[in-house]
């Protein structure tokens, strides 16, 4: 029956480790690097903003747009997604100065006067090696002595004189692959002059994104945080 114990003890913990291995490896995960914001922020309800998710991947620009939008729209700014508002739009791609002309003009002909831009910094790969047993797993100890501790003879041949370690789990090694982003969204004030128009800036890092239109709740929830 002790025996089946420490099995059973061993197998559970066997499991457990599996599990938070598959969690630590499977989910992502977002969290805020830095974060500045001026104290125009609150004061800018009136603004008509655009919120550009600056990415070549099209079902992340719209997840992340979307987000964005909903997020301001719930805490009372107006705002509308780019993909939506401008849908030819390109908004990873080179331009010139004509094509800057012409996005000026655009934008004031469509009353837009703040901005909200999104745009991956840094990208990179990174591998770790998580060790997992090297461990007696259900050892047996008793807070008490039972009676055949008394003798020598008695004690030195009791089965459970020998070593009551439990079951050895041996050592192993997972290697973990990363994928980590690293994002910038900047606000902007277009009514301002000058730099006073960069009224906020948050840098986040996002490790294994899966779903796109998870991944941009999770963002969009920091930096909300962030701005408040």
């Amino acid at each position: 029956m002790k025996k089946i114990k420490h099995i059973m003890k061993n197998i559970t913990l066997a499991l457990l480790s599996v599990i938070l291995i598959t969690s630590f490896i499977s989910c992502s995960s977002v969290k805020v690097l830095d974060s500045w914001k001026s104290d125009n922020v609150a004061n800018l309800k009136n603004n008509n903003f655009l919120v550009i998710a600056r990415t070549d991947n099209q079902q992340a620009r719209i997840a992340f747009e979307n987000e964005i939008v909903k997020q301001m729209t719930e805490d009372g700014y107006n705002a509308v997604a780019s993909f939506s508002k401008f849908g030819d739009m390109k908004p990873n791609e080179k331009v010139s100065e004509d094509d800057k002309k012409k996005f000026q003009t655009l934008l004031k002909s469509e009353n837009i006067d703040g901005i909200v831009l999104s745009v991956i910094k840094d990208f990179r790969e990174e591998t770790r090696v998580i060790k997992d047993g090297g461990y007696y797993a259900g050892g047996n100890f008793s807070s008490y002595y039972p009676g055949y501790y008394g003798l020598f003879n008695t004690y030195f041949y009791n089965p459970m004189s020998y070593s009551s370690l439990g079951v050895y789990v041996p050592e192993t090694t997972t290697t973990v692959s990363s994928k980590i982003y690293i994002l910038e969204t900047t606000v902007y004030d277009l009514k301002a002059s000058g730099k006073n128009q960069l009224v906020a800036v948050i840098t986040s890092q996002i490790e294994n994104p899966e779903k796109a239109s998870e991944t941009a709740k999770q963002y969009v929830k920091k930096i909300a945080n962030s701005l408040k």
